[in-house]
């Protein structure tokens, strides 16, 4: 199962994996409630996820489904290049994670290996969380639970509060309450202080 919001990137791999046997594309969706109908409907052997949907993010949507079928075989399919994004991924119930940056050949490594049972990490992201474990970084972003640093990263990402309890399904209070946690785990008192941390982190573009 395939799930991107970019009808384009959907279609193209789709014409792609059909030129592989024992690989079939039995659904599609573009957003994290089409995607979940669609896999509690088809219960795919492995949902292929980009990490940013319009209506909720692929970690919020990878917790859901983790929580109905912890057995699901996700693969996160991400422009994100960086060890921490990966390695929350993992934790959340992932079984692999390959950015768009790898020849489409990976994907299909990916998917092959995944759907017998195995972890699968892009050669990129493969050695970047090798050599973040190895040179000991300091991730401030680990004292963040799943949940905070979902809404952390839709803060930087310029989310209204209001906008981010809609995805969620979320009171905007309750998003107010983990705003102001997410800030004191992290030391900050600002949304500029925030912005600083996911640029160095990686998480957003300069």
């Amino acid at each position: 199962m395939l799930v991107d919001d970019h009808a384009i990137v959907r279609s193209g791999f789709r014409r792609l994996l059909d030129e592989y046997e024992n690989i079939e594309v039995v659904a599609e969706a573009g957003t994290g409630e089409d995607a979940y109908r669609r896999f509690v409907e088809r219960r795919p052997d492995v949902m292929v996820l980009d990490i940013s949907l319009p209506d909720t993010s692929g970690l919020a949507l990878l917790q859901r489904l983790s929580a109905r079928a912890p057995d699901a075989r996700v693969i996160i399919f991400s422009m994100h290049e960086d060890a921490g994004m990966a390695e929350r991924a993992l934790e959340a119930g992932a079984r692999g994670y390959v950015t768009k940056s790898n020849a489409p050949e990976v994907l299909v490594q990916a998917i092959r290996a995944v759907a017998t049972g195995e972890l699968f990490l892009s050669p990129d992201i493969a050695h970047a969380v090798a050599v973040s474990r190895y040179a000991g970084r300091s991730d401030p972003l680990k004292l963040l639970s799943t949940r905070e640093f979902e809404i952390f990263r839709q803060l930087v990402a310029g989310r209204a509060p209001a906008e981010i309890a809609r995805a969620l399904n979320l009171s905007a209070k309750t998003i107010a309450n983990y705003h102001t946690l997410i800030k004191q785990k992290l030391g900050v008192a600002s949304d500029i202080d925030l912005m600083r941390i996911a640029l160095r982190e990686q998480l957003i573009d300069r």
